[in-house]
């Protein structure tokens, strides 16, 4: 996992009308805190900031007002819900060799077995315990073949090294289920044109 370096200035104004005038300067507010640490509030560049939030997970390293340096990934994100913009962040803050657990997303590969199955994704993203500077994109399963009734579990997903699992073992992470909903419409429809003639 590649770090992103972001240039970080620390705030002392709070409140509603800080975070609105730092939010018009294209900028978003953000708390970093860890190690049992002083909580640092601080102002993030708002593009740069949007642009390494698209890596899940993503390892920020932060250069405090050019003083210090920090290493961080994000532990919540506040969107806008209509605009979508950033409106907060929190940064939890991890050392070289750290252990932490986060939650990495669940890609499939491959094709069902015939029959207009349908996959269910109990799990979108999958806890696991890993080295902070070494934090898996994603996992991917291959459901190829898989049958109405087959399950994924946790413990069935290959994980790649250095990671171990942050969940129980025998959690569902996919599932296939028949496509019932399908046969009972078509069904109905049937009924119904039978009980018009």
């Amino acid at each position: 996992m590649s770090e992103v370096k972001i240039a970080a200035e620390t705030r002392s104004e709070f409140g509603k009308g800080a975070a609105r005038r730092i939010r018009r300067d294209s900028k978003v507010p953000g708390v970093l805190y860890g190690h049992g640490s002083d909580p640092i509030h601080l102002t993030l560049p708002g593009h740069e900031l949007l642009l390494a939030l698209r890596t899940p997970n993503v390892l920020i390293s932060l250069d405090i007002d050019g003083k210090s340096n920090e290493l961080a990934i994000p532990k919540s994100v506040v969107r806008d819900p209509i605009k979508g913009f950033l409106e907060h962040v929190d940064l939890l803050l991890v050392k070289r060799g750290e252990k932490v657990t986060v939650e990495i997303p669940v890609h499939t590969e491959g094709e069902l077995a015939a029959g207009g199955n349908l996959l269910e994704h109990v799990l979108n993203a999958l806890p696991v315990e890993a080295e902070a500077t070494h934090i898996p994109e994603a996992v991917i399963v291959s459901i190829e073949g898989l049958e109405a009734g087959a399950s994924v579990l946790a413990k069935d997903i290959t994980l790649p090294s250095g990671a171990t699992l942050a969940v129980d073992e025998d959690a569902v992470v996919l599932q296939v289920l028949a496509a019932q909903a399908e046969e009972a419409a078509a069904g109905e429809g049937e009924a119904e044109e039978a009980a018009e003639a």
